[in-house]
């Protein structure tokens, strides 16, 4: 089932640059830096408006070397037109029921951001197929996710935020499913997220042996 590839894939490469970007020249100059790192999951931010058009033109230009889904979906409007310009996943700040059912309707994982034990719940009882620990993972760190997973260790975790080159093994250990780095993978210049992307990588390399 795609769907079941998809979350495989996110959960073995453990890392997801998340970009808020304009254009699509900036967009590809992102990925191409992320693909030479090692990193193919990316999530596109509805922050911008033209969102759709740079997933669009990007899968039609990497196909499957890049996992590419849409981020800061907080309506179920939004969620089809991500899904129709070819997001995989969905991955939204907060939890929205309506667009739980969409995504599960059409078998795309959803992803959204809970802040509390009780989030959580309704959360996964809706169908969700990640939690984003969001914003709680830029302002504790690594610790909301064993703090998450201790009463509910079958949880798996996008963690959003607060990852440093320095810290990924503490994120590691903490049991997160997957590491959402933002600035370190979307700011600077090609070879500055080039070089961030491999050292990231490397340290996931190495934590794993």
């Amino acid at each position: 089932m795609k769907k079941n590839r998809i979350l495989s894939r996110i959960e073995s490469e453990k890392l997801m640059a998340i970009i808020r970007v304009q254009t699509i020249e900036r967009a590809k100059e992102i990925v191409n830096s992320c693909l030479v790192g090692g990193i193919s999951c990316l999530e596109i931010s509805y922050t911008n408006e033209n969102a759709g058009e740079i997933i669009s033109q990007l899968k039609k230009t990497y196909k499957d070397e890049v996992l590419i889904g849409a981020g800061t979906v907080l309506d179920s409007e939004t969620a089809k037109q991500a899904i129709s310009s070819g997001a995989e996943f969905i991955i939204a700040p907060n939890f929205q029921l309506s667009v739980a059912k969409f995504c599960h309707r059409y078998q795309i994982p959803y992803m959204p951001g809970c802040t509390s034990m009780t989030e959580i719940v309704e959360a996964l009882e809706a169908g969700a197929d990640m939690i984003k620990a969001f914003p709680t993972a830029s302002f504790y760190g690594p610790k909301v996710v064993s703090t998450i997973k201790t009463p509910m260790p079958q949880v798996p975790i996008l963690s959003s935020g607060g990852v440093t080159i320095d810290n990924v093994s503490e994120w590691l250990e903490s049991g997160v499913d997957c590491i959402g780095v933002g600035t370190l993978l979307s700011k600077g210049t090609g070879k500055e997220i080039e070089r961030h992307a491999t050292m990231l990588r490397n340290k996931v390399i190495e934590f794993y042996g």
